[in-house]
């Protein structure tokens, strides 16, 4: 199992709602909890037989879901941001034959559209509730998003 199935596996768990998924295989046990604020995952995975001819790239002892976070703190505190209102996946844009919602360096108001966020096969459109500029997308499109997970960065100056 690949770093991509866990991911693909992350998310499905995230999606259909489950509080905890137990998956054993012959070499590999991963365990899932979702919780209000994250998803957190540990993998436990047998250490392989070492080959001396082949380089030893050690064994995955826990992963955790991206929140993105480029921005340093102190940079952060000038900016507002636009969270999550409800658990579900986040699209930039209305449709996949559409153009995206927001643009980093884009204004926005209080009534502008920013994404949708598809929980329960229902796609729910997540305005601004501020003015200002978009400083950073902070969610990829199509990745699980919690309740309350900041979105979106906004300069209100």
């Amino acid at each position: 199992m690949d770093i991509k199935d866990i991911q693909n596996l992350i998310k499905f768990v995230a999606k259909s709602g489950a509080s905890e998924v137990k998956l054993e295989m012959e070499d590999i046990k991963i365990t899932i909890k979702t919780g209000s604020e994250r998803v957190e995952t540990t993998i436990l995975q047998q250490a392989p037989m070492v080959n001396p001819q082949m380089p030893f790239a050690g064994t995955v002892s826990q992963v955790e879901t991206p929140i993105a976070d480029a921005v340093a703190k102190e940079e952060i505190s000038k900016y507002i941001e636009i969270t999550s209102p409800i658990i579900g996946t986040f699209y930039r844009k209305p449709s996949p034959d559409k153009p995206v919602f927001v643009e980093v360096g884009d204004m926005v108001n209080s009534e502008t559209i920013v994404c949708m966020v598809e929980a329960m096969k229902l796609f729910n459109e997540i305005e601004a509730e501020v003015s200002g500029k978009i400083v950073k997308i902070l969610i990829e499109d199509g990745t699980p998003v919690e309740f309350g997970q900041p979105l979106f960065l906004v300069d209100p100056s």
